[in-house]
């Protein structure tokens, strides 16, 4: 198991719970709860998949992912009473997806030797799109259309990890340290309560 494949497999369990921990707190039913963290961990994947023809999507040719969802479904509603605070362990499981998917989506941006530009946008868009639908389908404002540092932590982290493959770093310290840098970019943004500008006009 490389490397990659093992941060792509985190990536999903650690959304998976968040999608499971939102349907949780909607009161949905088990089958709900499957689908809304299904749904979550590979929402992502799948739209970058279909956009660079990728076919059939990664989760559709590796049965470990499906194993991965469903483990990490009855985690989350098997613990669910011992979760003290919902709020913070849903933020904890989606900042560690955010950052490990934009690794992966940038990585295979890159592997498909598409501008950096794009394989940013990848990245970003693996990361984020299925917080998207999740939050969608659990009727709720997306994340990535409020004034939080979200998808702008992605992108700097896509960045991070573009400028990190021109150095002599091993490919390992590459992962880690993108991985790290958008984990703490979503943290001191909440923790200081950082945020973008929103634009309004006068009425």
């Amino acid at each position: 198991m490389t490397i990659f494949y093992a941060l792509d497999i985190l990536g999903t369990s650690a959304f998976a719970i968040s999608g499971a921990l939102v349907a949780i707190n909607k009161k949905f039913d088990p089958f709900g709860v499957l689908i809304i963290a299904f749904v979550t961990a590979i929402g992502g994947g799948t739209i970058r998949d279909i956009l660079i023809g990728r076919n059939p999507v990664a989760w559709m040719q590796d049965i470990n992912y499906v194993y991965a969802i469903l483990i990490a479904t009855v985690i989350a509603i098997l613990l669910r009473k011992k979760i003290s605070y919902l709020s913070t362990s849903l933020f904890l499981f989606d900042t560690i997806g955010l950052g490990v998917f934009t690794i992966i989506g940038t990585e295979i941006g890159i592997q498909y030797d598409l501008h950096p530009l794009i394989s940013i946008a990848l990245g970003t868009m693996t990361a984020t799109f299925g917080g998207v639908t999740r939050d969608i389908l659990c009727n709720e404002i997306p994340v990535i259309f409020r004034k939080e540092i979200y998808a702008s932590a992605c992108i700097i982290g896509a960045l991070v990890f573009i400028l990190l493959q021109q150095t002599n770093l091993q490919v390992n310290v590459v992962y880690i340290i993108t991985v790290i840098t958008v984990i703490l970019i979503r943290l001191v943004a909440v923790k200081f309560k950082l945020s973008l500008p929103t634009f309004y006009t006068k009425e």
